[in-house]
């Protein structure tokens, strides 16, 4: 997400409404739960696209939505810890290279796809409810994971390839992205999609929730 090619894309806000995604037939974690339940909310056009993904899936198969909307000051937030941690890890770096490597992870505020509602964080579970073998959990930190948390990260047990396909077939139909360092995040119409699929400019810019 440092990337100056995604920073340049710009927003042609479509005034899309976020939506709740606990009413639209999806089946919710509430490990990120927050008291305003902005965690639960998502543009129509992704949740439309993740209840596809779901059509998609493997009988007793289930995606389970983790985290959508974040708002702009919660993601600041990460993004300043995250960087805290780098910085105490790496106290040579200069701020550049600690911005620059703090994005692969968590993105910066003003481009952040999560803060436009364009983002969703997801796994797959089966009939029982457990979660399947994903190789890290959600939100593995590189650092924490040694790099598992990549997407196509070699190394990976059969079992875990296996579904990490399972579910990067099923959204890649519907039409999301899936950002590279994080193989449990995948987006629609924010600046990095619009930069992937060569668009001209993002549908949807960062967005308060009602």
């Amino acid at each position: 997400m440092s990337d100056q090619r995604v920073a340049a894309i710009p927003v042609q806000e479509c005034g899309e409404v976020l939506v709740d995604a606990r009413a639209h037939g999806l089946m919710i974690d509430d490990r990120k739960q927050d008291t305003a339940g902005a965690w639960a909310y998502a543009r129509q056009g992704v949740l439309t696209r993740l209840q596809h993904a779901q059509s998609l899936l493997p009988t007793g198969v289930v995606l389970l939505f983790v985290e959508g909307y974040r708002p702009p000051s919660l993601q600041r937030r990460y993004f300043e810890e995250y960087s805290a941690e780098l910085a105490d890890a790496h106290p040579e770096w200069q701020a550049a290279e600690l911005r620059e490597a703090a994005s692969r992870f968590v993105s910066p505020p003003e481009i952040a796809p999560h803060s436009a509602g364009a983002a969703v964080d997801v796994t797959l579970i089966d009939h029982q409810g457990r979660e399947l073998d994903m190789g890290t959990r959600v939100n593995a930190s590189p650092e924490e994971s040694d790099g598992a948390c990549y997407t196509d990260a070699p190394g990976l047990s059969v079992r875990a390839r296996t579904n990490r396909a399972t579910l990067g077939g099923a959204l890649s139909t519907a039409g999301l992205i899936n950002y590279g360092t994080e193989w449990w995040h995948w987006s629609f119409g924010d600046r990095y999609w619009a930069l992937q699929t060569q668009r001209l400019a993002a549908r949807y810019g960062p967005v308060e929730l009602p």
